[in-house]
């Protein structure tokens, strides 16, 4: 068997596999530069430029399957598909607090998902925080300046990581069930009307 057959298979599989999951009631993005720690977790499903990651839990009594979407290591914020956002209802933007370069890289992150998700609710968190203590005492001016929710984890011993993906999903629910949100889906079936 060659090496271009064993590929084709493992897709196939892969694909099948997805299809054999149900679809998600929200979405998650999880955006950043690579090595800034947006994943500490077991795989689902993985390819070149995504893993994602499904997680059923309880939101206000109510139960949901929670697609976590991460970057899958792309370095550049550039290079994501419009796909990538499509559907999301909260992002999760990411920084390394031990290297300055990937705060200085936020900027990039937070101007492409705003130009494909403008209304969706977004937290930052500085990650790493076991590394380099004093990351809690600088200022992050370009955080303050955006006036959203925005805290210091570590996802090598777990500080804040809950309480984050809490807060991330109870904004997603929110914005899900906010009636008056542009919402680029309802308006295109609205649109076709009965024609599907």
């Amino acid at each position: 068997m060659d090496k271009n057959t064993k590929i084709d298979e493992k897709l196939e599989k892969k694909v099948k596999q997805a299809k054999e999951i149900p679809p998600a009631d929200i979405k998650l993005i999880l955006l950043g530069d690579s090595a800034v720690g947006k994943s500490n977790e077991e795989r689902t499903s993985s390819t070149h430029a995504l893993t994602m990651y499904r997680h059923n839990t309880t939101v206000n009594g109510q139960e949901y399957k929670v697609d976590i979407w991460d970057t899958a290591g792309q370095e550049s914020f550039n290079e994501l598909h419009p796909s990538y956002y499509f559907g999301a209802h909260a992002a999760i933007l990411v920084f390394d607090a031990s290297r300055k370069v990937t705060y200085q890289n936020l900027k990039g992150w937070y101007k492409e998902m705003r130009q494909q998700c403008p209304q969706i609710p977004c937290i930052v968190i500085a990650n790493k925080i076991d590394i380099d203590e004093r990351a809690t005492q600088r200022k992050y001016k370009f955080v303050e300046d955006l006036g959203v929710p925005f805290n210091f984890v570590s996802a090598a011993d777990g500080t804040n990581v809950v309480v984050i993906f809490k807060e991330a999903l109870e904004m997603a629910v929110k914005y899900k069930e906010d009636p008056n949100k542009d919402d680029f889906m309802k308006e295109v079936l609205d649109l076709l009307g009965d024609d599907i």
